[in-house]
């Protein structure tokens, strides 16, 4: 079965979608069979991974109203190597079509039960605010992966991001967890931002993945060329960065079935205090 993770954070900016693209690529690249899923009305994972939305007939619009299966409405990414369950503006709708549906937080989940046999890992790119799509993707997931940069407002809004997952957890879907938090658009430049890494190591330990993913404007770039990073330019730091994170996962993660038990529920996180410099030592 495979194992499903949602790439979630309520602070907009931090790139979700870079990460959850990108990571999709990089899993593809160290074998794993993938399948990405675009739960936002922007549709950018589905863009970023070199489909057309606007050539899309079936999406994961059709899928949360049950006119059509996973099966019928994913693509394939054939120069990214992975599947894709698309979105477009039509998903901006679902939400307010499905508000008097039964099962209305858990329709992904089902769909998902159907295709989890055919996939490795299942990569959900969640919308900043927390909407009916958001508690869908947190309600078929094993856990959250929480990309973040390391400022001080980042980490506020991770505090919010755990309240959001307990009450997930507590009543809606008892496996959900965080797998881990990761530290994206890193500038080892930057004194504050080298002082929130080291503080986020000391407060979270080993939920922070050990890799780093620099600042690097390969990656910015590559959406523009409608592909990941690590399919534009491989040789980037950026790019290498995300294959490296890619195996670090799969050596990290125990097999799905391990994770299907109830877990246990998220701590409260508080952040961490940050020693503020003066900003001309900066």
């Amino acid at each position: 079965m495979a194992k499903i993770f949602c790439v979630a954070n309520q602070k907009g900016g931090v790139g979700k979608t870079t990460t959850t693209v990108n990571l999709a690529a990089g899993l593809a690249k160290v074998g794993q069979r993938v399948l990405m899923i675009d739960m936002d009305p922007q549709g950018n994972a589905t863009m970023g991974s070199g489909i057309d939305k606007r050539e899309l007939e079936t999406t994961v619009y059709d899928v949360l109203l049950e006119s059509a299966s996973v099966a019928e409405a994913r693509v394939r990414a054939e120069k990214c190597g992975y599947d894709v369950l698309g979105a477009n503006r039509e998903l901006a709708g679902a939400e307010v079509e499905m508000v008097a549906l039964d099962r209305r937080e858990k329709r992904l989940r089902t769909a998902l039960a159907a295709v989890g046999a055919e996939y490795d890992f299942i990569l959900i790119d969640c919308p900043p605010s927390l909407s009916l799509l958001t508690l869908n993707g947190l309600c078929s997931a094993h856990g959250v992966i929480v990309p973040m940069q390391c400022e001080y407002f980042a980490l506020e809004g991770l505090t919010d991001l755990v309240n959001t997952i307990k009450q997930v957890h507590a009543n809606l879907n008892k496996n959900l967890q965080i797998i881990g938090l990761l530290r994206i658009m890193f500038d080892p430049r930057i004194t504050l931002q080298q002082q929130v890494s080291e503080q986020l190591k000391a407060h979270f330990g080993d939920k922070v993945f050990d890799t780093v993913i620099p600042r690097n404007v390969r990656l910015a770039e590559a959406p523009s060329y409608g592909l990941p990073g690590v399919i534009f330019d491989p040789a980037a730091r950026g790019s290498q960065a995300f294959v490296a994170f890619a195996e670090e996962l799969v050596q990290k993660m125990p097999p799905a079935s391990a994770m299907a038990g109830a877990a246990p529920a998220p701590a409260p996180i508080e952040p961490p205090p940050v020693a503020m410099q003066d900003p001309s030592s900066l």
